[in-house]
């Protein structure tokens, strides 16, 4: 599902107009991505928790060449499924 999926998705089952039901979630995605660059975490009880995550520098392999190559450290996005949510999936 893309997110012009979720917004129809959303439209229909609660009967509100697309373009409001796009605002939400535009919105939902802003905060969540502003609150995870500032460091903090969104945590949806049910759902999951998004947070940001310090990945430590490692070696990787060109694969046009197969030279080693330093990978540096960097900070990545991560999303940990919450208990229902994993329990639904399985």
């Amino acid at each position: 599902m893309n997110k012009a999926q979720l917004i129809n998705k959303i439209a229909a089952d609660t009967k509100m107009p697309k373009a409001q039901c796009e605002a939400i979630v535009d919105c939902f995605m802003n905060n969540v991505k502003t609150t995870v660059k500032k460091g903090g975490d969104v945590k949806l009880v049910g759902f999951g928790t998004f947070t940001k995550a310090k990945r430590k520098a490692r070696l990787g392999r060109n694969p046009q060449t197969g030279k080693t190559i330093k990978i540096p450290a960097a900070w990545t996005p991560k999303f940990r499924a919450g208990a229902e949510f994993k329990h639904l999936v399985k």
